[in-house]
């Protein structure tokens, strides 16, 4: 536990939710060039698989809010967007 460090840990689980991510959009493609058999609700089949990326999407998007908590709670895109409530 000495060889632990948190922030890193947080990068790495974000790094394999993107990972994940980008299979289950792989999928979503192949499954929708696929000949269907008749039975599947291919619509059911498409909004899950939308769905779950966007879980993932937002799973990461809740770790990066815990690195931004590390950081003071400051997001780095702050400083980038027009009309931040110091200007």
């Amino acid at each position: 536990m000495e060889d632990y460090i948190f922030d890193e840990d947080i990068n790495n689980l974000r790094k394999k939710l993107k990972d994940l991510g980008a299979e289950v959009n792989f999928a979503k493609e192949f499954k929708q060039k696929a000949e269907t058999d008749g039975i599947e609700n291919i619509g059911e089949i498409m909004a899950n698989l939308t769905l779950s990326y966007r879980h993932i999407e937002d799973a990461s998007m809740r770790l990066g809010k815990v690195l931004q908590h590390l950081n003071g709670g400051v997001s780095i895109y702050d400083k980038n967007v027009v009309g931040t409530p110091e200007k």
